[in-house]
């Protein structure tokens, strides 16, 4: 599906914008960091499976994964900010070369401080790769509103506006449109505090037998606390979401109807100057009526990351 093309023009003309922003304030009060990182690490998955095409192997495997993050944030004025974003990830099976997957990931955020309030835009684009052909390209804006509440609670909100090819299967190519709440609680700041999130999302794909519409909820836990004379992150998370599809898939006879429960359990903890050891392990349980996304998936993986 193409993306709309007034839509195309004013995000590549925001992007360039954005990108052009730390020359044209040059000689300006302002401040700019750049950031960046690498991290290798391993996994293992006990179903690899491609979600976005409903396809399931049933079978484990062990995947090598690669990433890389460059990041600038560029103060424009005392209330406005711009960053830009660039992410790359690999993941490299030991049996399932087929799947081997390559994701780059655009992104650009502006927001400015209104005082009680703060209030921005993100856009986002994302290609993914499949066996080095090519798989998605993913498209995202979203304009929020965000503030705390009270002392410690903090809230945002934002409407997502999306629009997703699949070179395998363009009847899955869709829009979407999305609304999203998310309110924290900073318990002890951010040594720990807990996130409570909804969003529902209306999604129009070219077949309308893909066509749903999708609550999710989600709620996390992070905590920081002291070992070994650094301080470790442990992060605790459950997502789950209810997909109630428009049409009949011909292969049951019946609308589609997907519940999806996901925990992961996250560690951090720092090592040598400027490096950190994750080791993180989740499991999901897919129930659908569609036998193809009715299964459940264990995934255990460890990944060592240096930050600039």
């Amino acid at each position: 599906m193409a993306w709309p093309s007034d839509t195309v023009r004013l995000s590549c003309a925001l992007l360039a914008w954005l990108a052009a922003v730390p020359a044209l304030c040059a000689g300006k009060p302002s401040a700019t960091e750049f950031s960046a990182e690498v991290g290798i690490g391993a996994e293992y998955d006990s179903n690899v499976s491609v979600d976005e095409l409903d396809a399931t192997s049933n079978e484990s495997d062990y995947a090598l994964t690669l990433d890389a993050e460059l990041r600038l944030d560029h103060q424009i004025t005392e209330t406005t900010d711009v960053s830009l974003s660039y992410d790359f990830s690999q993941s490299n099976y030991d049996q399932f070369g087929q799947l081997d997957r390559q994701t780059h990931l655009l992104g650009a955020d502006l927001g400015t401080d209104l005082g009680a309030v703060n209030t921005g835009v993100t856009l986002y684009y994302i290609n993914a790769r499949l066996d080095g052909d090519g798989f998605l390209e993913y498209y995202r804006a979203s304009p929020y509103l965000s503030g705390f509440l009270a002392k410690k609670w903090f809230a945002r909100g934002a409407y997502v506006y999306s629009d997703k090819t699949i070179e395998q299967n363009p009847g899955r190519d869709s829009l979407s449109h999305a609304g999203e709440f998310d309110l924290y609680f900073f318990r002890r700041g951010l040594r720990s505090y807990f996130n409570l999130g909804y969003k529902f999302k209306d999604e129009d794909a070219e077949e309308a037998r893909f066509d749903y519409r999708a609550n999710n909820l989600k709620l996390r836990y992070i905590h920081r606390f002291d070992l070994w004379s650094e301080v470790l992150k442990l992060e605790l998370s459950w997502r789950y979401e209810d997909r109630d599809y428009s049409s009949i898939t011909p292969s049951i006879g019946e609308k589609r109807d997907d519940d999806r429960h996901r925990w992961k359990i996250d560690l951090e903890y720092p090592v040598l100057e400027k490096g950190t050891i994750q080791f993180y392990g989740g499991y999901a349980d897919y129930q659908s009526n569609y036998p193809r996304s009715d299964y459940d998936q264990h995934v255990i993986g460890t990944r060592l990351s240096w930050r600039w």
